[in-house]
This record gives C-alpha cells, structure tokens and sequence, in this order.
C-alpha cells in the first residue's frame, strides 16, 4: 500500500492544540453579549503606547506550535512557500476570529496586538513546520516510526498520544499535587468536603498520587506495543518535569520542587513499587488496574483537603495570558480522567485483541514441523 502524502498525527494534534488555544482565548465562556460598539472596531485602534512584554511573548510563544502543526498537517508534496504561507495565513485567521469573539465577553479584551503577537507566532511555527514538520511529523517523519513501532495503530493510537499530551498539559496547572487529575470542585465551585490537618493530608497525598502514578503508567502501558518499560518512564519523567516547572512559576520561584511534599515523596516510592510488578502482568490485567487506579485517585482529588502553605504568586494574577493559561490547565486536569476512563473501556472493546496478546517478546516462536 502506498504511503499517505501527509501523517495522520499531525492533523489530530493541529486540531487538538486549536482547540485549546480556542478555549484559552476565551475562558471563561460566560457572559456574551453585544457591547454595541463595531464588531472589528478593535482591529483599526492605535497600537498602545504601554503593554506588557511577557504577554506578547506568550501569545507569540502560544501560536507557535499552531503554526508548526498546520505546516506539518498540509501535503508533503506542497513546496516550503506555499506551505509556510497558507500555514501561516490558517494560523492568523484562527487568531483574528478568536479575537472578533472576544468583543463579546465582557472578561475579555479583543486587541490588534494579540493578534499581531499571535500571527508573528503562527508564522514562525510555519516556516518551522514547513523546514522540519516533515522530517518530524511526516509518514517517514522520527515522530510517525516511533509511532508505527511503539504504539497501538489506528485512531484507538492517535487518540492515546492526545490523551497523553493533555495530561502532561494538566501537569502544567496550578495545583500543588502531582499526577492527580479529575477535581470537580473548583470547577463546580464546591469547597472541599474536609478540614486541613497535616495527617489526613499527608494520608490522602500519598495515597493520590501513589494511584495516580499507578494509573499513568498502566494508561501509557495499554497503548504501546512491546514489553520496554520505557514509553512509561518517559512519559513519567516528563510529568515530573511539568510539575516541577509549574510549582516554580506559578508558586515558589527558584524551588521548583515545593510540590515534593512527604506525604507526595512517599506515594511516588509506593506507586513505583506498584508500578514495576504491574508492568510485568497480563494486558488485561493491567488494563482492569489502570481504571480502578484512575478511579481511586479521582476520587481521592475530590476529597484531598486544601494545602493552605502552598499558595498561588499574586503577583501573576495580573497578566491577562497566565488568567488563559490557568482556566485552560484547570479545565483539562479536571476532564482528563473521565476521557481516560472512556478510552480505556473503547479500547477494551475496540481492540480487545491487542489487550489479550502477549508483548511480542515474550511470544514463543513458531515451531516448525520437522520433515520425514
């Protein structure tokens, strides 16, 4: 069969960043309505004599990787021009009617030099995707024969790898737990159902995040081929690596590891002490422990007493992009579980057959009949 002209990966993941960045632009989704003034009056207002630098640099920063996807999602046969271009121009049309909607929230302030920042970003992501997306996301990309060697193929593969990018997103947010997804409560507004005292926090802390390194990793596990172990400590290693980022932005600047908590300390020594034995079982039993994992740590999260010696910088609640970025992590931390869980149970049913096969490893070879 002939090979497709362009990769499968790299227009599911254009259009899953789209869409986050299309929530992030415009969190909180409440209150539309018409302000009366012209719909595209903002496009035409002078260029501000007073911005915020770092604001720029994320809404730059922000379209990059749009850009690059676009680029990489369009025919391999396209030349760099015509691809940067139309890449770019897709990218900047997206920022322009995301910004038009804006208009429309009264949280939110349409502005021409978002959408100057955003555009810039797009192009660069383009002309970077045009250069390199096919050496990366392309059918003969490194990105597509990791895939096709170490993954689980079809959609069943490319809705994994997106489900994997967004919990890694998640780690990003602004909670103090690691590898604990699933809270309801701030975003139903529910305050949490038990008092703050070290011990009860401590015990639910290691027990989080014990199941919901548990979880990851035999989530990792059900969608990857082989016996190696290590897609799984490279996913871990990378969800460490954006917890720890996160904790130093946006709580303690210069200990990215505050969130290394005892009670987070020991959970990650007993849910690696899980993990390892489990990696060795059946797919379908490692497939039934990684629900009722995600299970128990989502319920767990909605339990866990608040931290009140871990507080959120103020000093960033005044950049517009870190309000966006924050309501965005939060909504997908908080979703994440229930689309694992709906994962897991397709993937039961869908490929029941990859769950009952051994790793190829550990097949025994054919025999062959010896001749009389």
């Amino acid at each position: 069969m002939a090979a497709r002209s362009h990769s499968s990966l790299a227009p599911a993941f254009a259009l899953a960043y789209a869409l986050l960045v299309a929530y992030a632009c415009l969190h909180p989704l409440t209150g539309w309505r018409d302000s009366g003034l012209p719909a595209f009056d903002w496009l035409w207002a002078p260029w501000p004599k007073y911005f915020i630098l770092e604001d720029l640099l994320f809404n730059i920063l922000g379209y990059l990787p749009l850009g690059l996807l676009l680029a990489a999602a369009l025919p391999a046969q396209w030349r760099f021009a015509r691809k940067a271009l139309v890449a770019a121009l897709l990218a900047g049309l997206f920022s322009f009617g995301l910004e038009a909607l804006q208009n429309y929230l009264p949280s939110r302030v349409a502005s021409n030099l978002d959408l100057g920042g955003n555009a810039a970003g797009g192009l660069l992501g383009a002309l970077a995707g045009a250069r390199w997306g096919g050496a990366l996301l392309g059918p003969q990309g490194r990105l597509q024969r990791w895939r096709a060697r170490s993954v689980i193929g079809g959609r069943s593969g490319e809705a994994g790898l997106v489900l994997i990018g967004l919990w890694l997103l998640g780690q990003l947010g602004a909670t103090d737990l690691v590898f604990a997804s699933g809270d309801l409560r701030s975003l139903l507004g529910i305050p949490a159902p038990l008092p703050f005292r070290p011990e009860r926090f401590i015990a639910f802390d290691t027990a989080l995040t014990a199941s919901g390194l548990l979880a990851i990793g035999l989530f990792v596990r059900c969608m990857t081929r082989g016996a190696s172990p290590l897609p799984v400590l490279a996913v871990i290693a990378l969800g460490i690596g954006a917890k720890s980022l996160a904790t130093w932005i946006f709580f303690e600047p210069g200990a990215p590891l505050a969130w290394l908590t005892p009670g987070a300390e020991r959970g990650l020594v007993i849910g690696g002490a899980l993990l390892l034995p489990a990696l060795l079982l059946p797919r379908l039993a490692q497939h039934a422990i990684a629900g009722t994992s995600l299970l128990l740590a989502t319920a767990l999260v909605n339990l866990i007493p608040e931290n009140p010696y871990l507080p959120f910088d103020r000093r960033l609640a005044g950049f517009s992009n870190v309000f966006s970025f924050h309501g965005l992590t939060g909504l997908v931390d908080s979703l994440w579980p229930y689309a694992a869980l709906a994962y897991l149970s397709a993937l039961g049913l869908w490929r029941g057959e990859h769950l009952a096969a051994a790793p190829a490893s550990a097949q025994p070879a054919p025999r062959r009949r010896a001749r009389r």
